[in-house]
């Protein structure tokens, strides 16, 4: 096929940007804002752009150019905390979102273009969730999360998790560029227009079935939350604000909110004690949150930094850099940490952070080779934080509505469909999300990661209490739906019953199961293309 210059600069360059954008800006930016269903179409200019091309310097250079710009425009505002950081990511992040791209390459040269566009569903979501099973990863792109704000389109996610909705999006793309292919003749036109109907209609009553059933929880038993939103700059708290002031804000907004308002479980967000409370040299600040949570006569679950001291604790950790403390040289392992505390109880309860931003909190593999953590881009002022080795659910006692159980997952877990799950397959009866967003600013950072978080709920059926410090502070009920919410960048308290949920879903009983049959599927068509040869290579539409 002889194309003209302007007909290759379109294939080479234009149609793979233009895919790029449409797919990062069909992400979740701020809530006014719903270009989801972009999405389902963002694909086909770069299916377009790979239909004739065999040399793999071109493909790869369409792949990557579609990529960046879906990285780019997805994920920017993480350089507003660290330059440096925030372009290593997109880096990264771009290349490794090639490979279901170069996998579908290897497809079509060797099976056709027609065995590649049917693999690619399979590819795609298979190798999304490979690449979420190793902390070099970061999983925040996750196809399926660009309709997390589209309710109605993702609520079956309770079945199949957030890998049926990235499933789904692929597979619209090929129809779509089935349709318009029609002289390829790929498939007759009345059956793919009519699969792309059913892939609407079906999620659609899918959910219309989900909602109608909700009068079966509106008796539900509740707990009601107050969330506090300090509204503290996190440069300032980790740089001048100091303990006090900290302590103070916190202890006076809790302390307003509780004597309008009871609660059975106060929350403060993410590292909202910004030192290590715990260690003897902190026993007046410890003394005083105990003794406040005996004023308030409420349960409090608060973000904090956790530390163990000694060789032993490095060890236990699971090895890596570690960190010295400055006074007596002592090693000691740190952890991102949350704690529960009761009135009128001594023994704490304690959750550790499991999945660690890579390179944010700590630089992936640094266990097996400590000089890595030279690479650390910290936005937290404490480097090279341990991985928890537990997903611990708490319960919550003391309240006039009887005790129940929570999953605190704190940050960037909450990317995490699998890590959820366990919580709640553990007997947690509610989900309580602590956050610090405020390195990103008033970019959409903010509110697509609170969206993400629609898609935990639904996948589990349980409701979501989320506490920021500086917002998005809100609560989702089942359905991902907002229950109540507070406005971003000033000091706040949101109090909301919550309800609390018990049975679980097929994906909370059965999770992934769908993402690894989609591996193993697109396993063995790697397998059986490779052993496939076109009776013609040129024919691109073999």
């Amino acid at each position: 096929m002889n194309r003209t210059p302007s007909s290759a600069t379109l294939d080479s360059l234009l149609l793979p940007l233009l895919g790029g954008t449409l797919l990062g800006i069909s992400f979740p930016t701020w809530p006014s804002l719903h270009l989801e269903p972009l999405a389902w179409v963002a694909l086909v200019p770069l299916l377009l752009s790979f239909e004739h091309e065999e040399r793999f310097g071109p493909f790869f250079r369409k792949a990557w150019t579609a990529t960046l710009a879906f990285c780019a425009i997805s994920l920017w505002w993480v350089c507003l905390a660290t330059l440096a950081g925030g372009l290593l990511t997109l880096f990264a992040q771009s290349l490794f979102s090639t490979v279901p791209l170069l996998l579908f390459h290897l497809l079509k040269r060797r099976a056709g273009f027609r065995f590649a566009l049917a693999s690619l569903p399979f590819l795609w979501t298979g190798w999304e969730w490979a690449y979420l099973q190793q902390d070099l990863s970061l999983g925040w792109l996750t196809l399926g999360n660009s309709q997390a704000n589209l309710l109605w389109m993702v609520q079956y996610a309770d079945i199949t998790g957030v890998w049926g909705v990235s499933f789904w999006v692929v597979a619209f793309n090929v129809l779509t560029l089935m349709l318009i292919r029609e002289r390829a003749r790929f498939l007759p036109v009345p059956a793919v227009a009519a699969a792309m109907a059913l892939m609407v209609a079906a999620p659609l009553g899918y959910a219309w079935r989900a909602f109608d059933g909700q009068t079966r929880h509106e008796g539900a038993r509740s707990a009601r939350v107050a969330m506090v939103q300090p509204d503290i700059d996190p440069h300032e708290k980790w740089g001048g604000l100091g303990a006090d002031a900290t302590m103070e804000r916190l202890f006076r907004l809790t302390g307003r909110s509780l004597a309008a308002d009871r609660a059975d479980l106060v929350v403060w967000p993410e590292t909202a004690i910004p030192f290590y409370i715990r260690d003897p040299d902190n026993g007046l600040y410890m003394g005083a949150l105990r003794r406040s949570v005996e004023q308030w006569g409420t349960p409090l679950l608060t973000g904090f930094p956790d530390a163990e001291r000694g060789p032993r604790a490095i060890a236990s950790a699971g090895g890596g850099a570690g960190l010295a403390d400055t006074g007596s040289g002592r090693p000691f392992a740190a952890y991102n940490a949350s704690m529960l505390l009761h009135p009128g109880e001594a023994e704490a309860q304690f959750y550790r952070k499991m999945r660690l931003v890579p390179f944010g909190e700590r630089v992936p593999y640094s266990e097996y080779l400590p000089w890595l953590e030279r690479m650390s881009f910290s936005m937290s002022g404490i480097t090279s934080w341990q991985k928890g080795r537990e997903a611990t659910v708490m319960t919550v006692r003391g309240s006039g509505r009887g005790a129940f159980r929570i999953a605190n997952i704190i940050c960037y877990e909450s990317i995490f469909p699998g890590l959820v799950a366990e919580f709640v397959s553990r007997g947690a009866q509610l989900v309580t999300l602590v956050t610090n967003d405020g390195w990103y600013g008033t970019s959409y950072g903010p509110w697509q990661h609170a969206a993400i978080g629609r898609l935990r709920c639904i996948e589990n059926r349980r409701a979501m209490a989320r506490c920021a410090n500086t917002g998005v502070t809100l609560a989702y009920d089942r359905y991902g739906r907002t229950l109540a919410e507070t406005p971003w960048w000033k000091p706040a308290v949101l109090t909301v019953d919550v309800p609390l949920e018990e049975g679980l879903s097929f994906y909370t009983a059965h999770p992934d199961l769908f993402a690894r049959a989609c591996l193993g599927i697109g396993g063995l068509l790697l397998v059986a293309g490779a052993a496939r040869r076109r009776s013609n290579p040129k024919d691109s539409r073999d």
